[in-house]
Order: C-alpha cells, then structure tokens, then sequence
C-alpha cells in the first residue's frame, strides 16, 4: 500500500516539481562553457553539473521582462541506469510526450530595486506567481491551494496541496523545494543558460519523500513572427539517501526528462 502511494505521488509530483521550480533560479558569475557542453550531450550524463552553493536570486535576461504566455511539452525522456533501475512512473510518463500545458509567466524588476552596478533594476522571476500558475496548469485549479516563497530566502517554495483522505492522507499536504546549487551561462548575445540542483520534501503522508532533482534550461531571444523565447529544457532526477539502490547509482541521473517552452507576449 505504501509503496503504491509512493508510485502514485512521485508521478503527480513529478510534473509540478520539475517546472515548478525553474523559477527558483539563483544568482551566480556568468561563463561559457560546461552547461552548453552538458545540455549537447543528452541523454549522456554521467553525473550532476559543474554548481555552487546558491545565493540570492537569479538575475534574468532583460528581454525576458514581462508578462509571458507560455507553452511547454515533454519531447523525450531516458533512463540511463535501466533496465536496473528506473524510477517509478517513468514508463507511464511516456504517454504525455508532445502534449503541451499552458500558462501564464511573467518576469519583474527586482523587489527593493536590486541593481548591482546597473542604473536600472535587474529582472528576477515572480516566484509565487509562476509556481502557482504552473501548478494549477498541471494538477488542476483544485489540486493547488497555494505557492508561497520564504521572504527571507528566494530560494526556498513551499506549495500547499489539497489532501485525500481516501489515500491516507492528512489534512496538510505541502510540497518544499529548495535550491542549493546553482550555474549560468551566457554563451552569446540572446542566449541564457542556467542550471540549478534543488531539494524536494513532500510532507502528508506517515512517511516524507524527499528527492533531488536538476533542471538546466537554455533560453534563446528570437525573432520574427513565432514566439519571443524559446527554450531547451533538461529534468534530470537524482536517489535521494534514504533509497535502497542510493549507492549503486551514485551521482548518476536514474531519469531524464527534456521539454521545449515557447514564451509569447501576453495579449493585454
């Protein structure tokens, strides 16, 4: 019975927190390089990403200023270690590739105005906007009762789930992701990459799940009369500790999951 609970909260899980949080981007000193390298070698990753320990907030682009409707669809997905291990859920995910969720995104000027040398305020995600919306776009306006972000740490999202009581569980449900490692990139003038490594604790059952997971996204500036943005998008999923197969996989991705996102100007 639990281990058919936990099958079932990692596959609904599993679509909230892998888009959920690449909104919960850091801070960090821009390079070419490890990141390209990394997102051209799929689905061939041996290990997690060249990172650091995460401070701040992440400063966006300023072409990604603004109000965003955005569109994202799973385009293909590996299982490195299988047939030995593969992650409960994977082989099902299958059957939602190519199908795309909307919803609406948007990107400000940093709260307290956050300039850092610019004579102008650097543009960061709204967080709690954009989980919310992305939430509610994957499990449902009822399945999401709401997305907070610690003031005190912009990298720490705690998301408030409705329970089932029928499923054994309790009357709170929350979901908190926190960055601890992030990288950028700016290989070029219009492109973006950034990579981060977070942690997920799923609280409401007798038993928390935790779990690691890595999103490297690279967005591009784009011209013409498609979409503004587009972006190349890799979830790769990590055994947490606690796991039995934890040190048979090391450091090594058990599931990869790659999306592409078009951002297209908000109509009003």
């Amino acid at each position: 019975m639990v281990r058919s609970l936990l099958k079932l909260l990692q596959r609904r899980l599993f679509w909230l927190s892998l888009l959920l949080l690449v909104w919960l981007l850091c801070s960090g000193q821009a390079q070419a390089g490890p990141l390209t390298e990394r997102l051209a070698q799929f689905p061939a990753w041996s290990g997690k990403p060249p990172v650091q320990v995460a401070q701040g907030d992440l400063a966006y682009p300023d072409w990604m200023a603004g109000t965003w409707r955005m569109t994202t669809a799973l385009v293909d997905l590996a299982a490195p270690l299988a047939p030995e291990i593969v992650t409960p859920g994977f082989e099902s995910n299958r059957e939602l590739l190519n199908q795309a969720v909307e919803c609406q995104v948007r990107f400000v000027p940093a709260a307290g105005g956050r300039r850092f040398r610019r004579q102008t305020p650097e543009i960061v995600s709204d967080r709690a906007f954009n989980g919310l919306n992305l939430a509610r776009a994957y499990l449902g306006d009822g399945a999401v009762k709401s997305v907070k972000v610690d003031p005190k740490n912009p990298n720490r999202q705690v998301t408030l789930l409705k329970s089932n009581p029928i499923r054994g569980e309790s009357s709170v449900r929350t979901l908190e992701s926190t960055v601890k490692e992030r990288a950028t990139e700016t290989p070029a003038a219009g492109t973006f990459i950034t990579s981060e490594v977070f942690q997920q604790v799923f609280r409401g059952t007798a038993q928390p799940y935790l779990n690691e997971v890595e999103t490297t996204t690279a967005y591009r500036r784009l011209a013409g009369s498609g979409p503004a943005i587009e972006a190349d998008q890799v979830t790769a999923i990590y055994l947490s500790p606690q796991d039995p197969d934890y040190f048979k996989a090391a450091d090594q991705p058990v599931a990869l999951y790659r999306y592409r996102l078009e951002f297209f100007p908000a109509e009003g």
